[in-house]
């Protein structure tokens, strides 16, 4: 091997000098490590470390380096040294922070591979953070369900409200039945129809708005008592204060976004379409709108989050046919 392409060493804690053996990743990063360590992590390494322990009987066939045997891997570095981190005592090194969906599902395969089960646990709860469920829901559904994870399999379910009812493609969808795809699709739905309550009963908004004072921003009326020239509903689809109608700006936010919470049945729906109704009235140049409309309406939105969530929480996740981990 040329000088230029001599393996480089691992940070610490694994260039330990009393280290018994060395991890080669596939990139040509050497980990010096201790056996003791990895083999009470796993019989995988347990049976892997029963080597030969006198120079004399070492097999010609295994390098050497510094004394000690030099045994290749088929992880990278990247894989290797968080993987490594979590067999080690918290005296030597603290567990890793994974918060790349990728890092942390090739981390989960070399653990499966050397049956780490303990470090497999460990890493499954690292897919379960806002971080990374926000942008892989269902990805971490699909592991969930795969490695038998009853309540990270519930709380995925609920992050994969931010999609929609039917999903694109992902790689892991493989790792799942039709049977648990299908159940999802229907907790999808469950959720979607259970929202559609706050559509036709409206006591959740009188009840925190009690008169049509508390919302001049829903029906248009100005502090002198009188109307801006914002066209008003006729349709009464919402009948909320007797002698008040509501702006037509608003009832079609109402509208459009209970329409959009059967495809995506989460609270960003709404955020998204407050926002969009702020944008939609400003447009409208109406002095008394422009001024009151994004303050009540971003109240006005944490009030529909709430009671949509309140909802959300009370539809179950029916996976019976799963055998779950202890």
């Amino acid at each position: 091997m040329s000088a230029s392409s001599e393996p480089s060493c691992a940070p610490s804690p694994f260039d330990h000098a009393r280290a018994d053996v060395i991890l080669r990743s596939s990139d040509d990063v050497d980990f010096h490590v201790f056996k003791l360590f990895l083999s009470l992590a796993s019989p995988f390494f347990e049976t892997l470390f029963d080597l030969p322990q006198s120079s004399e009987e070492m097999s010609t066939d295994v390098e050497m380096k510094d004394g000690l045997p030099v045994i290749p891997v088929s992880e990278d570095s990247k894989t290797l040294d968080p993987l490594l981190r979590f067999c080690y005592p918290c005296t030597l090194a603290e567990d890793p922070a994974l918060e790349d969906f990728r890092d942390v599902v090739n981390v989960l395969e070399a653990a499966k591979k050397y049956s780490l089960d303990t470090v497999e646990k460990t890493v499954c709860k690292s897919l379960f953070n806002p971080k990374i469920l926000e942008a892989n829901s269902l990805r971490c559904f699909a592991i969930a369900c795969r490695t038998r994870m009853q309540e990270e399999c519930a709380l995925a379910a609920r992050y994969t409200l931010w999609e929609p009812l039917v999903p694109t493609w992902f790689e892991e969808i493989e790792l799942i039945t039709s049977t648990e795809l299908l159940t999802l699709l229907v907790y999808h739905r469950k959720c979607a129809t259970a929202i559609q309550a706050l559509k036709t009963d409206l006591s959740w908004i009188t009840t925190e708005y009690t008169q049509s004072a508390a919302v001049p921003w829903m029906v248009g009326k100005t502090s002198s008592g009188s109307y801006c020239h914002c066209t008003r509903s006729s349709s009464g689809k919402y009948p909320l204060y007797y002698g008040n109608t509501v702006a037509q700006w608003w009832e079609a936010f109402m509208d459009s976004t209970f329409l959009d919470l059967q495809e995506k049945p989460c609270a960003e729906t709404i955020r998204q379409d407050v926002e969009k109704a702020i944008q939609s009235v400003r447009q409208r140049n109406c002095g008394h709108c422009s001024a009151v409309v994004p303050g009540g309406m971003r109240d006005f939105g944490t009030l529909f989050i709430n009671k949509v969530e309140e909802l959300i929480s009370k539809v179950t996740l029916s996976l019976r046919h799963i055998t779950w981990r202890p």
